[in-house]
C-alpha cells in the first residue's frame, strides 16, 4: 500500500496555492531513484503477449478447392501447404493458419470471414 502511496504522489501532483501550475516538477535523471521505486523497477517483469492464432474452422458449405485456393491467395501458402491445411481443417474440424499478434490475427480473421469462410481468434496456449 506504501508503494501506491508513493507512485500517486510521484504522479498526481495537488497544487498547494491557488493559480499555481498543477504539473510537477520533472525528474531528474542524474539523481537515483528513491529505494521504494528501485525496488518497484526491480521486482516488476513485463511478460510478453501470449502469441495469437487465427483457426479457420470447418463448414458445409465451401468447397475443398475453393478453401485451399483462400490459403494460397491470402496467406500466400504453397499448393501442398495450403491442401495440408485445407485436409486439415476437413478432417479435424479445423487448421491453425497464422500465428502472431493479437491485432494481426483479427485482420486475418477479417479477411476470412470477407472469403466467406468461418475464422476465429484465440490465444495459442487455448488453441
Amino acid at each position: 500500500m506504501a508503494v501506491v502511496a508513493q507512485l500517486v504522489e510521484r504522479w498526481l501532483v495537488v497544487p498547494d496555492v491557488a493559480g499555481s501550475s498543477p504539473v510537477g516538477r520533472p525528474i531528474n535523471s542524474t539523481h537515483p531513484l528513491p529505494a521504494a521505486d528501485a525496488d518497484l523497477e526491480r521486482d516488476t517483469e513485463v511478460a510478453p503477449d501470449v502469441p495469437w492464432v487465427t483457426i479457420v474452422w470447418n463448414d458445409p458449405v465451401n468447397l475443398m478447392s475453393y478453401v485451399t485456393y483462400v490459403f494460397r491467395t491470402y496467406f500466400g501458402f504453397t499448393r501442398p501447404e495450403a491442401e495440408r491445411l485445407m485436409l486439415q481443417v476437413h478432417h479435424d474440424g479445423r487448421a491453425v493458419v497464422a500465428t502472431g499478434p493479437r491485432e494481426e490475427m483479427e485482420r486475418h480473421t477479417e479477411a476470412m470471414h470477407e472469403y466467406g469462410l468461418w475464422a476465429t481468434v484465440a490465444k495459442a496456449s487455448d488453441a
